[in-house]
């Protein structure tokens, strides 16, 4: 035994390997030791889940030893998937073989659905219904997700088309689960009032691929709820703030105890913290998302009044929202008669403007403009989400032709449309941007398309729309018999005679002459394939060669999507990872010098990896000569 017990258990394995006999005597001299030291043995790292089936299968000793409850499994278990041991409690009786054969399962389904998305949707959108076989999935649905981190996690320059995929799998599932915690959080009764648990799940919804969780959040609240009690302590030794504890019913009452509160707030946050309203970028969505503010320690009046609200409650002063016009504040009553309040009896906090208290007179001369008293009323959390939802809505407006993807403006809209779900203008904007986006039903002629089930809805609920209805609905049905005649893929030759004039191949980093951004190509045309129009407003008739010349798809690093015509273009000599969403939607991996089609580009365009890997060694070749 002494010899046995060794530094690490490869070498206890190889220990008795050394001592065993042959055979028999050999088994029975590695089941004769403890059983502690046989689980340590097997819960080495170099083993695997069929190294301890053979294990078990030997004796019955080894056997109760690899007990599926016991910590053998538990350990090859935790070691594929150390993430997933969060979700289990230590109390929980849990048979570690049966879920490891569950989560591989899972992980073997995944990964099969993954795979036959780019050859189901690569010439359009991931459709509505898109994902309905994802959600006939049988098994706990945390298991699917770990996969697709998996995916998302494999090595950088790899596997692009499946990350590209898996990643909005991933999306689309964490948001489908987070609007369902949102729309029950929404069905309590006013008097459930948990303005940072709404915030967060808006933060949650625009972000899923983050880990944002309340828990979280809230230890970031505490531990600044902690430096304001210290202080407090400086101000007041025996305030009973500084023993108060939220969930509380009652306050703390008087006022001159509130003000040390919000005195020793205000020091916390804006003189120690440095925490300040976000003049200098004000529309940016970040300013909205809580984990940013409290990182950030920047916001707009709604975020920062959220915070500042949160850990006055925590602390027992009880603000309260105001839901203010361009400017977003807070309300400290002033008065002990709760009966017969009006808007003067209140004191208003901008938490924007670093917690300074306000009379109504300055709040109207906050915003320049005389409002009514309705205004200064508080208002409950649904109020509040709407508002900082409606911000990132109008956010989405700004940024809609820029951003391609439309991301934050889809987001927006799904979270709005979930609180107040018969928005008539909404609906249609809803509606107008799944048009343009392209996004429909797989089998559009089986199932009503999305946008027509809006439509329909829009119309019942206000006739008066029924021009802007019967013209969307005109489109999509145009889209519908477009669909039906669409024929097979086009496949573009290089070596074919009208195709003599394009230099370049998919797959190339390039960058452009003239506005200088790096980009890949992603598809060619021998000639300007735009309307009259695109080529007036692009000026292209000025260039040497005007339209009668290749024109390039081209993915730029911004995360915008151009056509460039051939002669703006020049091979990029120190090429680049080019940081765009839609890479993996074309390449399945970056060499380093090149980006390599995946198997539905490469159907389009089946010369040109060819023609790549030419023009790659001859451009480098010629770099050599050069340098030497």
């Amino acid at each position: 035994m002494a010899e046995a017990a060794v530094d690490s258990p490869m070498e206890v394995v190889q220990a008795l390997a050394d001592e065993a006999m042959p055979d028999e005597a050999g088994l029975g001299c590695l089941v004769s030791l403890p059983g502690e030291l046989l689980e340590y043995i097997l819960c080495s790292g170099p083993l695997t889940a069929t190294d301890i089936l053979h294990v078990a299968s030997t004796c019955r000793r080894l056997r109760e030893l690899c007990q599926s409850s016991g910590k053998v499994w538990k350990e090859q278990f935790r070691v594929r998937w150390p993430s997933l041991m969060n979700h289990y409690s230590p109390t929980d009786y849990i048979n570690w073989l049966e879920e490891y054969k569950v989560r591989q399962k899972a992980g073997v389904e995944a990964r099969k659905i993954v795979a036959s998305f780019s050859k189901r949707f690569f010439s359009e959108h991931v459709p509505c219904n898109g994902f309905s076989d994802i959600e006939t999935l049988e098994g706990p649905e945390i298991f699917f997700e770990d996969e697709l981190v998996c995916i998302l996690n494999m090595e950088g320059r790899k596997a692009l088309t499946w990350k590209y995929y898996a990643k909005k799998i991933l999306y689309y599932l964490r948001q489908q689960k987070i609007l369902n915690n949102l729309k029950a959080f929404l069905q309590h009764s006013d008097d459930y009032e948990s303005y940072l648990e709404g915030a967060v799940f808006i933060d949650q919804y625009c972000n899923p691929l983050a880990e944002i969780t309340l828990k979280d959040t809230q230890a970031q609240f505490d531990s600044i709820v902690e430096l304001v009690r210290k202080a407090l302590r400086g101000l007041n030794s025996r305030h009973p703030s500084l023993t108060f504890r939220a969930g509380r019913s009652s306050m703390v009452r008087e006022l001159d105890l509130q003000g040390q509160v919000l005195e020793a707030m205000n020091y916390v946050l804006y003189d120690q913290l440095k925490f300040k309203g976000n003049r200098m970028d004000y529309y940016n969505a970040l300013n909205l998302y809580m984990h940013q503010v409290l990182t950030r320690r920047t916001g707009i009046p709604i975020s920062m009044s959220v915070v500042y609200m949160t850990i006055a409650r925590q602390l027992g002063v009880p603000l309260e929202p105001v839901n203010f016009p361009s400017h977003f504040l807070l309300r400290w009553c002033q008065s002990t008669d709760r009966a017969n309040l009006d808007i003067f009896d209140y004191i208003y906090i901008d938490a924007f403007g670093k917690g300074r208290q306000l009379t109504v007179k300055e709040c109207e001369y906050l915003i320049g403009q005389h409002v009514t008293p309705a205004l200064y009323g508080v208002v409950n959390v649904k109020k509040v989400l709407q508002r900082m939802v409606g911000n990132l809505l109008s956010l989405g407006k700004r940024r809609e032709g820029i951003d391609q993807s439309y991301q934050l403006l889809r987001d927006s809209l799904d979270l709005y449309l979930a609180m107040y779900p018969d928005q008539v203008q909404l609906l249609l904007l809803q509606a107008r941007l799944y048009f343009h986006l392209g996004i429909w039903p797989e089998k559009s002629f089986c199932l009503v398309l999305k946008v027509l089930d809006i439509l329909q809805h829009i119309q019942t609920l206000d006739p008066g729309q029924h021009g802007a209805v019967g013209y969307l609905v005109q489109h999509t049905l145009e889209h519908i018999e477009r669909k039906k005649e669409e024929v097979g893929v086009e496949v573009k030759l290089r070596s074919h005679e009208k195709h003599r004039d394009v230099c370049y191949s998919i797959g190339l980093i390039m960058k452009h002459k003239r506005y200088g951004y790096n980009c890949v190509i992603y598809g060619w045309d021998p000639t300007c394939m735009m309307g009259h129009e695109w080529i007036r407003n692009m000026n292209v008739h000025s260039l040497p060669h005007g339209h009668h010349q290749p024109f390039y798809n081209v993915l730029v690093e911004d995360g915008s999507c151009r056509y460039a015509a051939q002669e703006n273009l020049e091979y990029n000599v120190e090429p680049q990872e080019i940081s765009h969403p839609d890479v993996g939607r074309y390449f399945s991996e970056f060499t380093g010098t090149h980006y390599i089609p995946n198997a539905e580009l490469e159907l389009r365009y089946p010369e040109d990896l060819e023609s790549v890997y030419e023009t790659v060694q001859n451009i480098y070749s010629a770099k050599k000569e050069n340098a030497e």
